[in-house]
């Protein structure tokens, strides 16, 4: 009589390549999920050069700007690194950001409506859109 329980069964060579395979696809998916969490975030640059941006964006995020505004994705209104695309290259934008936080504004982005913020106060609203324009996307 033949004892079989000696000798293993001899395996696939495909599964060990398939196993190498679905090892090597999961540490490239995780390495590439560890630089998206680590990249450098432009605001967070900025807030770090310019530590006075750190206020300004506890202010925003203590009024109702995040109602409709978002810091990438268009919410009800636009998103800041939109907001900061747009007026990156005009000489008073943080005056004219400041002025359309304090006063509201109709029609710049379509049909959405802004409303007023008077109680803010001008210096804050100054610090407000310097920290929106921190948002401007980074050129490749």
């Amino acid at each position: 009589m033949v004892d079989l329980d000696d000798d293993a069964p001899a395996r696939p060579r495909w599964l060990a390549w398939l196993i190498a395979i679905v090892l090597l696809a999961v540490v490239l998916g995780l390495l590439n999920i560890g630089r998206l969490i680590l990249r450098t975030d432009p605001v967070d640059a900025a807030i770090a050069a310019r530590p006075g941006l750190a206020a300004a964006q506890a202010r925003v995020e203590a009024s109702d700007c995040m109602r409709c505004h978002a810091a990438v994705r268009q919410a009800v209104g636009p998103s800041f690194q939109d907001i900061a695309a747009r007026h990156a290259n005009r000489a008073d934008a943080v005056a004219f950001l400041a002025g359309k936080i304090r006063n509201g504004s109709v029609g710049d982005w379509g049909r959405v409506i802004m409303p007023r913020h008077p109680q803010i106060a001008d210096d804050d609203a100054r610090r407000m859109a310097e920290w929106v324009l921190a948002h401007r996307p980074a050129t490749p």
